[in-house]
Formats: C-alpha cells, sequence, structure tokens
C-alpha cells in the first residue's frame, strides 16, 4: 500500500505526455529500482524548473529536453547490460513517431497563424473590435464563445492559438485582462472539444475504440457548456470593464488574406477527412494543407509585380500618396518564413515531455497507478480522478491507460471518462495542450501561477459538468 501510495503522489508530479510505449515483448520491471527512482527525481526537478521559468527566465524547453537525455541513457544502460536494448529501442521509435505526429501537425497549425498574421488579419479583426466599441468584457465573452464553438470542429489547440493571437493583438499591454481571456480561452477551447469526436485526442481515442459512437457524444453538450459558464461568469466580473488602450485605425488586409483563411478551413477539413474517412493520423492532411498554402504563397509572388503595377495605377488615378507609400514597402509571400516564427520553445518542450514520460512509461509507474485505480476503485470516482490526473498529466496517457485496461463500463461512465478527461485539462495551465501552447504564445503574460490563481474557480465548473451529466444522463449509467 505505501508502494501504492507513492507511485500515485509522483504520478501526480508528471506534466502531460504521449501515448504509453507500446512494446510487443516482456519489459524489465524497474518501478523499485535505482534508475526508476532517479528518473522520477530527474523529470520531477526538471518540471520544478519548468513551474518556476517566469521567475528564472529559463526557457521551458531546456530542463525538459535535457531530463529526456538522461532518462533515456538510464534505460538504455540498463536494457543494453540485460541484453534487451531492442525493446528500449522499440519503445523510443515508437515515442518519437507519436511526438513527430505531433510536431508536424502544430507546425503547420502555427504556419497558417503565422501566416494570417503577416497578412494583417488579426490587425483587421482588432480594428473591426475597437470600431464596434466592444470593451474588455465583451471582447472576454466575444473570443470565450467563439473558442468553446470552434474547437468541436477546429480541436481545441488550434482553437486557442486562433483566439489567443487576436487577444494578443487587441489588449495592448493590459496584462491582466490578457491573463483572464487566456484561461478563459483553454477553459472554452477544452470544453468544446469534450462533446466531438474531433474536439480532441481523447474523444477521438474513445470513438475509434469503439466505446461511444459518433452520435452518442451529443449528451455531453449541456455539461460541456456548463464547464465553461461556471468559470466564465465568476471570471467576467474581474475583468476590466473599459475600452482597450488602442487607437482606431483602419487596416487594409494584404493581398491573399481571406484566401488564406479558406485554405486554412480546407486543411482541418482534410485532416479530419484523412482520419474519419482512409484512418490515418491527422497529420497527413495537416501536411497536405501546408502544400495548400505553399502553392498560393507562388502564386502570390508570380502575381505580385501585375497586381503592383493594377494597384499603383488606381492609386495615381486617385492621387492616393499613402497607397502609393504602402505599396513601396509590399514584400512577396514566403512560406518558410512563416514557420521560422513558430513558437520553437513550445515545441521543444513538448518533445521533452513525450520522451520522458514515454521513459517513464517503460520503467512501468503508468500500468501500476492504472491497476490501482480500475480494480480497487469504483468507476465513477475513477472516472473522475482521471480528470484531476489530466490537469497534470496530458490527457492522452491517461485515457490510453483506460482504454488499454478495457474496465466493464455503462455508457454514462464511459462518457463521464470522456468528459471530465476533456476538461479536466482546464483546472492547471500545463493539462492540456492549448494552455502549454497559450503560455508560449502569450509567454509572461499568461503564466502557469496566473492561471493556478483561478483553480478553485475552475474546480466549480469542473464539479458542476460531472453533476449536470449525472443528473440530465442518469439513465445512460444503468
Amino acid at each position: 500500500m505505501k508502494l501504492q501510495w507513492s507511485v500515485f503522489v509522483t504520478f501526480l508530479l508528471l506534466p502531460f505526455s504521449t501515448l504509453a510505449a507500446n512494446t510487443t515483448h516482456e519489459t524489465i520491471p524497474l518501478t523499485q529500482s535505482t534508475v526508476g527512482y532517479a528518473s522520477l527525481l530527474i523529470f520531477t526537478a526538471a518540471y520544478a524548473l519548468v513551474m518556476l521559468e517566469e521567475y528564472l527566465k529559463l526557457r521551458k524547453s531546456k530542463p525538459v529536453l535535457l531530463a529526456a537525455g538522461l532518462i533515456w541513457a538510464m534505460i538504455g544502460y540498463v536494457y543494453t547490460q540485460h541484453g534487451q536494448i531492442e525493446i528500449a529501442k522499440e519503445a523510443l521509435e515508437y515515442n518519437l513517431l507519436e511526438y513527430a505526429e505531433l510536431l508536424l501537425f502544430l507546425l503547420v497549425a502555427m504556419t497558417y497563424i503565422s501566416a494570417m498574421e503577416e497578412r494583417r488579419l488579426f490587425d483587421a479583426l482588432q480594428a473591426w473590435m475597437v470600431s464596434k466599441g466592444f470593451n474588455f468584457r465583451a471582447l472576454f465573452w466575444l473570443t470565450g464563445i467563439l473558442a468553446f464553438f470552434i474547437s468541436p470542429i477546429a480541436d481545441n489547440l488550434t482553437t486557442a492559438l486562433l483566439m489567443c493571437a487576436v487577444i494578443m493583438k487587441v489588449a495592448g499591454d493590459n496584462q491582466k485582462f490578457i491573463n483572464l481571456a487566456c484561461i478563459n480561452i483553454v477553459i472554452a477551447a477544452n470544453a468544446g472539444g469534450a462533446f466531438s469526436p474531433f474536439g480532441d485526442i481523447t474523444t477521438l481515442m474513445v470513438w475509434q475504440a469503439g466505446h461511444v459512437s459518433f452520435s452518442e457524444f451529443q449528451p455531453l453538450f449541456l455539461p460541456s457548456v456548463v464547464n465553461y459558464l461556471v468559470p466564465a461568469l465568476v471570471m467576467s466580473l474581474f475583468v476590466p470593464n473599459m475600452k482597450p488602450n488602442v487607437v482606431h485605425q483602419h487596416v487594409e488586409l494584404k493581398r491573399g488574406a481571406r484566401r488564406i483563411v479558406a485554405l486554412f478551413i480546407l486543411t482541418i477539413a482534410t485532416a479530419v477527412a484523412f482520419h474519419a474517412v482512409l484512418h490515418f493520423p491527422p497529420v497527413i492532411g495537416m501536411m497536405m494543407g501546408l502544400a495548400y498554402l505553399q502553392f498560393f504563397g507562388y502564386f502570390l509572388r508570380q502575381t505580385l509585380q501585375a497586381s503592383l503595377h493594377k494597384k499603383a495605377a488606381r492609386a495615381i488615378a486617385n492621387r492616393d500618396d499613402l497607397a502609393l507609400k504602402r505599396l513601396g514597402s509590399v514584400v512577396p509571400f514566403d512560406v518558410f518564413r512563416r514557420v521560422s516564427h513558430a513558437e520553437w520553445d513550445t515545441l521543444l518542450f513538448f518533445y521533452g515531455v513525450v520522451m520522458c514520460v514515454g521513459g517513464l512509461s517503460l520503467l512501468g509507474y503508468l500500468g501500476l497507478v492504472s491497476e490501482v485505480m480500475y480494480t480497487q476503485w469504483d468507476p465513477m470516482w475513477a472516472n473522475i480522478m482521471v480528470g484531476i490526473l489530466s490537469a497534470i498529466v496530458d490527457n492522452i496517457p491517461v485515457m490510453f491507460a483506460v482504454l488499454t485496461m478495457e474496465p466493464v463500463m455503462s455508457m454514462g461512465n464511459w462518457l463521464l471518462v470522456t468528459l471530465t478527461a476533456g476538461v479536466g485539462g482546464s483546472l492547471l495551465s500545463i493539462g492540456s495542450a492549448a494552455g502549454v501552447a497559450l503560455m508560449g504564445a502569450a509567454h509572461g503574460k499568461y503564466t502557469f501561477f496566473g492561471h493556478l490563481k483561478w483553480m478553485p474557480v475552475i474546480a466549480l465548473g469542473y464539479i458542476a459538468s460531472i453533476l449536470v451529466h449525472v443528473m440530465l444522463n442518469g439513465n445512460l449509467f444503468n
């Protein structure tokens, strides 16, 4: 019992990760070994440095990259001594493949967002919001509601990045509003993704495993709404009831801006189609979508001169000196420059935690905790704990562990674990991919401790959503 409790507490200290190592051979049990304890210690120390990023001014990718190398070096040494290095290599390659899919997916999403920013779409959206006279409170609700309804289609990570880019443009230097708005976006994006098979990776996993059909996700809609509204209503009371301190100006979109938005929507549709129809990883569709942007960039470059001549002639005819000046600063669209503007610290941070927890999974800790939860606890309490674990550990390995255990549960409990795994990550900024990505996108303004202060309010929404699900869908628990 003492060992089980210590492993459970240690597991609570693990941030998000990829799926557990998938090996076809017997692994070496190392949960009570020197290597196992050393790996836990190294990762806990690295994780502490990540949480102290805003005070140490140390990029969060650095400690986890070092920890990943040390953990796998120790694993490699032990497996070499036992003559089973091929097992460790198989697990390593599996985790690398999982990270590669995540990296490329995020890279394409970030590239599109960077392209839309370069084409001044967010500047135009900011100008529109200012021209409409929206105050900070209205902006808080507008971005949150948009995040909630876009995430079931676009996925919670992409939606959060898009809304955060808008907030950063509109809010100016109001750090308090940026922090509250980012928390609101994370909650909304995670809640919106919980009732759709395409809104979150965990919902996709449950759907693909056949435990919940496409139409059977709909009972989660109202619990998801409650999960978002409860903390949003409380936080909105603390949003400054004032207008952004920005000067209203006319923003002219650069050529091709709207078409890039259309291509982004087409890219998301392509990714969904690859997964739903062909059963391929969505990243294949995302990379195909990057080709859409590359070809469009080629078209913009090839037709640049003709477009400039036409606009110059129009400006001369209208005697518009400002338009002529703007045309003189036009530069060709470059996709690879947009790629270089991706948030590489966040992408490398993903690598570090994926590989660290992949190593800890190979050591045996993930399976041990999963066994305790679903053999000794009531399924409802275990599913509620899954959501709490998802705030500290990523929901992907937690849900993967649940699916691997294949517990005998009612439809109500399968929907409950889908809900809690999806929205539980909102409790902490590091509990979901959306939160981690926004810490990078709003670096220094949306932080771990800034989110932590609002955890009790977010927990109210978490509890309320569970109660609503149990009351409204009680017949599904039979």
